[in-house]
């Protein structure tokens, strides 16, 4: 819950300072900002936000006991069961099984209700956390991902099931490549 309200606390800050900008007005003519002061608001804010998500994905996994493995794109893994086949490689064909939670537990999507799901490996179409992590796979592994917002469905959601800049746990198994 925390790591919400400082969510909260990040985009109020930057309507704030938007509408401050807005407002501010120099003798009779309104100031344009610089572009860089709007980076640099921009990159701040995103800076806060990322932070307060790290905070939420840590305290999520503190919660659950897990032993997790952070890469360096902020990607979270854990590989809990091995497989025997080969290692996944970009170009080929992948076939899973999967169950996608958000951070609150909630069941969003799930290969028992809406099929396994099949990809190219590197070639786009699904979301970036996951390309990342069945990378690390072989074949008949099983693993959980979090993904942060920016390796998942990022500002937007996914217009469905998964919110705007949701975290979401992933928990797959690399069923076939082919």
């Amino acid at each position: 819950m925390k790591g919400i309200n400082a969510r909260v606390l990040a985009g109020l800050i930057i309507a704030l300072l938007f509408m401050f900008m807005a407002c501010n007005q120099t003798s009779e003519q309104q100031r344009v900002p610089d572009p860089k002061e709007i980076r640099k608001t921009f990159e701040e804010s995103n800076k806060i936000l990322l932070e307060a998500e790290k905070q939420e994905i840590l305290d999520f996994i503190s919660r659950y006991g897990w032993d997790m493995q952070e890469s360096g794109t902020g990607l979270w893994y854990k590989i809990y069961h091995e497989g025997s086949g080969a290692y996944a490689q970009s170009g080929a064909l992948a076939i899973i099984h999967y169950k996608i939670h958000l951070l609150t537990g909630d069941l969003v999507y799930s290969s028992e209700t809406d099929g396994a799901r099949e990809f190219k490996i590197g070639r786009g179409g699904v979301e970036l956390g996951l390309e990342e992590g069945i990378l690390l796979m072989r074949e008949g592994d099983k693993a959980r991902f979090i993904m942060p917002s920016h390796l998942a469905h990022g500002v937007p959601g996914d217009g469905v099931k998964i919110p705007a800049r949701a975290t979401i746990v992933y928990d797959v198994e690399l069923v076939e490549l082919k």
